[in-house]
């Protein structure tokens, strides 16, 4: 947590300066409350989110509870020495002078009679003054222990759209041979995975929040409106209501990450500016604005970081979110890796169909050819190499492929929303199976657990399966089979 808020505000600075018109505007709004309610949202979000609230109320306290000093208690006046009296003197008897004709018998002199002097009482010690007690020192309440990685340290989660379970999975007819051919024998398949929505929008915020799905975020958000006032948190951090931009007190796995001392980025492809045209960080229409697409590129439903005022404001967003562009080169060193990665093609590379040129693959087949170039350099990545995880999932689906006249259509899935997804890690059995039912709470829930983190929102729900126990040394989380094979 040191330094987290001086790193905050830099990358608040580093925002501004890329921010222009309306963006610009929305974020000098929303940053005048933006690090009052971080703070608020800090000191109820668990352990790894409370270190700075905690310092800054500790030593709130800390001042109203020191002990006052106490000034040391006047000294006594000294009593006044006693003045000396005359010492007494020799006492001395006149003799009468006798008449001439009497005898006289000659009187002896007394000695004289010496009375001691008394002497004067030694004055009262001063009493020492009593030292005042020491002031205390303003103490922070102690930060809780700094959340700890497991065996997994680099987390690499790549989101497509899907056509499909048997599109991408099916024994036969996959249109995926390098998912389901190289990929898939390498790792762990997770054959009972599903989507909480058609929609891309719903399921990568649910990834890296555990915020549900609404009806605003079910349409893949074209204007980015915000929640209205009355939107209530519930006990667990779920946001009640409508709308596609979460309130700053709405925590994110990136800001749990940040808050923890781990590093993490978003790599998206195609993202640019649209004025300018050159790669961008954090791209995102201005308020009531609807977002322009251009075919086949950066759309805003592929990006859930672009969700949430709490990265939004104070620069997270600006510094973590960044063109794909950046990926080859932080894979060449550890240290420059993330921890945590989230990549996201382009809608074409990302399996939509319909959002490629005329004549190129489209649909599954091009995702297929777009994870064939990126997921080696991943997997020869020395990060990835020493204590890596690579998460392949689906974050949406394609609608249903229009059937010929005269054709019949394909029976329906059992489970329409089923993608399923795929594991590879050194510490993953090859070729097994988990047919547990996994989905995209279960991915945060997940992560979460293996940065030693606290679970937020549905993540924490205890239906909420998680795959991290394997991958931590211990027991599977899922309550699913483990095979070397099958669907």
């Amino acid at each position: 947590m040191k330094g987290w808020f001086t790193t905050r505000f830099r990358a608040a600075i580093a925002a501004a300066a890329t921010l222009t018109g309306k963006r610009f505007g929305l974020l000098v709004a929303s940053s005048v409350v933006a690090t009052s309610a971080i703070v608020a949202a800090a000191a109820t979000n668990g352990p790894e989110s409370s270190q700075a609230a905690a310092t800054l109320l500790g030593r709130a306290l800390a001042a109203k509870t020191a002990p006052v000093a106490v000034a040391p208690a006047p000294a006594p006046e000294p009593e006044p020495e006693l003045e000396e009296g005359p010492g007494p003197s020799a006492v001395s008897n006149e003799s009468t002078p006798a008449p001439e004709e009497s005898i006289v018998i000659p009187t002896p002199e007394p000695e004289p009679v010496f009375i001691p002097e008394e002497p004067a009482p030694e004055p009262a010690p001063e009493p020492e003054p009593e030292e005042a007690p020491e002031e205390e020192e303003e103490t922070a309440p102690t930060p809780p222990p700094k959340p700890e990685a497991g065996r997994i340290k680099h987390v690499f989660l790549i989101s497509l759209v899907s056509s499909g379970y048997q599109s991408a999975f099916g024994t036969t007819g996959s249109t995926m041979p390098y998912l389901n051919g190289t990929l898939r024998p390498k790792g762990l398949l997770l054959s009972n995975y599903s989507v909480l929505s058609e929609a891309t929008t719903p399921n990568g915020i649910a990834t890296i929040s555990g915020q549900p799905p609404n009806a605003a975020t079910k349409t893949d958000c074209p204007t980015l409106t915000e929640f209205p006032p009355t939107a209530k948190t519930s006990s667990a951090g779920i946001l009640s209501g409508e709308g596609c931009v979460w309130p700053v007190a709405t925590n994110t796995l990136a800001g749990q990450l940040s808050v923890a001392e781990f590093t993490w980025k978003a790599y998206m492809e195609g993202m640019v500016d649209p004025t300018t045209g050159e790669p961008a960080n954090c791209v995102y229409q201005g308020p009531e604005e609807e977002e322009k697409v251009e075919l086949g590129g950066y759309s805003n439903r592929l990006n859930p970081f672009t969700h949430f005022h709490s990265l939004l404001d104070v620069g997270e967003c600006s510094e973590g979110d960044v063109p794909i562009t950046e990926l080859k080169e932080d894979l060449k060193v550890e240290k420059n890796t993330p921890n945590f990665s989230y990549i996201s093609p382009d809608l074409c590379s990302a399996g939509v169909t319909g959002q490629c040129p005329e004549g190129a693959p489209t649909g599954a087949a091009a995702a297929d050819e777009w994870l064939a170039e990126v997921v080696p350099q991943i997997l020869e990545s020395p990060a990835y190499k020493k204590d890596g995880l690579l998460i392949v999932t689906f974050g949406g689906l394609n609608p249903p492929a229009p059937v010929a006249e005269g054709e019949t259509p394909p029976p329906a899935a059992p489970n329409p929303l089923k993608t399923g997804a795929v594991l590879v890690s050194k510490f993953i059995t090859k070729g097994s199976n988990d047919a547990a039912p996994y989905n995209p709470y279960s991915l945060l829930r997940s992560s979460e657990e293996l940065f030693g983190l606290n679970q937020m929102a549905k993540a924490a729900d205890k239906t909420t399966k998680t795959f991290a126990p394997e991958l931590l040394g211990e027991s599977s989380g899922g309550s699913g089979s483990k095979s070397g094979g099958g669907d």
